[in-house]
């Protein structure tokens, strides 16, 4: 017998009734590629979702918040980090030959499956459109030094690199050789 995924709910529970709800705590898995190229919840970490199904006219409205942990890598100085995550979603699963059902497209809408509705997609697309396509370790990192390429918040305050316009280049090494030569041994 195949199992069912922890993201689909079954609505009997809530009934037909407009304005009947019930409320669900549920801890699930995190599905693999949630997220983007730079963060994202690593597939298999836990989800916490608080969902509530809440039977309307037209279908079964389902309110929550899916909460969890990100890893990201930062756009600025490409330091490994963690962060909590908190995504709050609405999505209305339309009945089967409902007005929504008819008025609308197949992907506008979600359908509800029979009495069944899967929350994966809607959490997928929560999650993933609150990432930002270049994550922060902190708001106020400061990258790379340009020069050596070091993180710059791990450096000390008076780090700097002598730089010499390279029209002046020939000459400087032109002195610094006589400077050599002209030095008396002992």
């Amino acid at each position: 017998m195949k199992t069912r995924s922890p993201y689909i709910l079954d609505t009997r529970e809530v009934g037909r009734q407009p304005g009947l709800s019930k409320d669900f705590q549920l801890t699930v898995t995190a599905p693999a590629h949630l997220g983007l190229d730079m963060i994202g919840v690593p597939q298999g970490d836990p989800l916490e979702l608080t969902v509530r199904l809440e039977s309307v006219t037209e279908g079964v409205l389902a309110t929550g918040t899916v909460s969890g942990q990100a890893q990201g890598e930062c756009g600025r100085c490409l330091v490994h980090f963690s962060e909590p995550l908190e995504v709050d979603f609405v999505e209305l699963f339309a009945y089967r030959d409902s007005a929504t059902e008819q008025t609308t497209d197949t992907d506008e809408v979600s359908r509800l499956a029979g009495d069944l509705l899967d929350l994966e997609p809607v959490v997928r697309d929560a999650v993933v459109l609150s990432f930002p396509l270049s994550p922060l370790c902190e708001a106020e990192c400061a990258g790379l030094c340009s020069e050596c390429g070091e993180r710059i918040a791990d450096l000390p305050a008076e780090h700097s690199h002598t730089q010499l316009d390279p029209r002046w280049a020939a000459l400087a090494e032109r002195l610094s050789a006589d400077d050599t030569s002209s030095t008396p041994t002992s």
